[in-house]
């Protein structure tokens, strides 16, 4: 069952699969779930007494299924497959354009996890019936012709590596911060979140004065995400250091 943006029919489909759990003895499973949804993922399993597990197919994955189960069941193993895809060297699809050639064949979000890029590469995470269908039919991204290997196993990716980004700003505020972060003015930053085109903790922001707290991950649709590290103490004109880590785009 798709949840897309409903949180009421996602909140009664999360209640059903936990309490499924509880009254059968068996786990259960979730689609992929965003860093949004997943802790009612976690309140649904409270809420029913039973246990609730994370996992997007790798460690630190964003997008996660949430296994349900009453204590001390037996282990599942997760429905999750990975595949790699490979194209030329001379050609570089963007995570963007790999994420669009996956949907344009007509698959639901909630059963594709993370697609991580890596130098002539990267990996999809998807459903394990559905990393099936898409090893059969996906062929190219746009022009760039892809390999895909449906894996045995599921790879370690590498980790993604932040590029550091220091400024100073009059406030911690959402503006300020996505302006400071990728370089673009205050008035284009409050064009961006007033367009919905900005999460703050995974959610979609429309206050331009929305409070920043150290830690916060921030996304910009097209321009990529930050996580703000470490908020100095204010400068004598008054201005806050800010230490963040700049992402190329992931969704």
């Amino acid at each position: 069952m798709p949840y897309g943006d409903d949180e009421a029919l996602l909140r009664r489909r999360l209640t059903e699969l936990a309490q499924r759990a509880d009254r059968t003895g068996c786990p259960t499973f979730t689609e992929f779930l965003t860093p949004a949804q997943a802790p009612m993922a976690l309140s649904a399993a409270k809420e029913a007494g039973v246990t609730a597990q994370l996992s997007g197919g790798y460690e630190d994955a964003e997008r996660v299924m949430a296994r349900f189960a009453p204590p001390d069941c037996w282990e599942e193993p997760w429905p999750i497959r990975a595949l790699e895809l490979q194209w030329p060297h001379q050609s570089a699809p963007t995570h963007r354009d790999l994420l669009g050639s996956v949907m344009g064949l007509g698959i639901r979000r909630g059963l594709v996890g993370d697609i991580v890029v890596e130098a002539e590469k990267a990996y999809l995470f998807a459903e394990a019936a559905m990393a099936e269908h898409i090893a059969s039919v996906l062929t190219g991204a746009g022009r760039v012709h892809l390999q895909v290997a449906l894996l045995d196993e599921l790879p370690v990716p590498t980790p993604p590596e932040g590029r550091p980004v220091r400024d100073t700003v009059s406030s911690p505020r959402l503006d300020a911060v996505v302006a400071a972060g990728f370089s673009v003015s205050r008035s284009k930053a409050a064009d961006l979140i007033n367009a919905g085109h900005v999460k703050l903790r995974h959610i979609p922001c429309l206050r331009t004065d929305a409070h920043v707290a150290e830690g916060d991950a921030i996304s910009v649709r097209g321009l990529g995400r930050l996580q703000l590290c470490e908020i100095g103490q204010p400068t004598r004109k008054g201005r806050y250091p800010l230490s963040m880590l700049r992402f190329g785009e992931r969704k």
